[in-house]
């Protein structure tokens, strides 16, 4: 395997203002179809379809056919990890309308970052499960305790599954809002589709990233891990 690797390639794709807001779209989890990636970029069905050629060429993306519909989402988890440690070192786009406004400060509180929690909330479950000594954080990543399996599996929490998985068990992912650390990884996407199954999270709207916690969210996330939330 060569060390020698080709930052500008992967730069030029997501450099293209109508091909970042399809990935930033991507970065919901779900699976969208062209003609929504197209409505997010800003860009014509025909035009967007070029660009998406691009990505999957370039492995950002995947496709997978039903029909004669094609669904796109993120290739991997380490392509969302890249593009949620990019927001954090990028400038914040000016505020120019109530509307603008408002998705932000939704974003900042509780949004998905493909398939993981992230924002106010995500971070504040990392302090409450480091805190409560369910995770020890070190390295790149989290060790999750005897008890804090104990506590995720009272909660509900898959933790068998993601243990036997392939994949990163524990990982820690750069919040770029927060700036600090949310979990990522296997274990991460077992909270979050727990988190969503059981009605604690509900999406704003198809395709967006951010959520909105519900009373029964708000209750579970005091009760167990005693998280106040707004």
């Amino acid at each position: 395997m060569t060390t020698d690797v080709d930052l500008t390639a992967v730069a030029r794709l997501i450099a293209e203002p109508a091909r970042a807001a399809m990935l930033d779209a991507l970065l919901s989890g779900q699976s969208l179809a062209a003609g929504e990636l197209a409505r997010a970029g800003g860009v014509q069905a025909s035009t967007a379809s070029g660009h998406l050629s691009q990505l999957l060429d370039g492995g950002l993306i995947s496709v997978t056919h039903s029909g004669r519909h094609r669904y796109f989402r993120l290739a991997s988890s380490d392509v969302a990890h890249a593009l949620e440690a990019l927001g954090a070192i990028s400038p914040p786009r000016p505020i120019r309308s109530l509307r603008q406004a408002r998705t932000d400060e939704a974003m900042t509180f509780a949004r998905t970052c493909y398939d993981h929690l992230a924002g106010v909330v995500a971070v504040a479950l990392v302090d409450a499960f480091v805190s409560q000594s369910l995770l020890t954080a070190g390295g790149d990543g989290f060790t999750l305790t005897a008890d804090g399996a104990s506590a995720l599996a009272d909660a509900g929490v898959d933790v068998a599954g993601p243990q036997a998985s392939r994949r990163a068990f524990a990982r820690s992912c750069l919040d770029f809002t927060e700036r600090r650390p949310h979990l990522a990884g296997a274990l991460g996407a077992a909270v979050c589709e727990h988190a969503l199954g059981e009605g604690w999270f509900v999406r704003r709207a198809p395709g967006h990233r951010a959520l909105r916690i519900t009373d029964e969210g708000r209750r579970q996330l005091e009760k167990r891990w005693n998280i106040t939330t707004p």
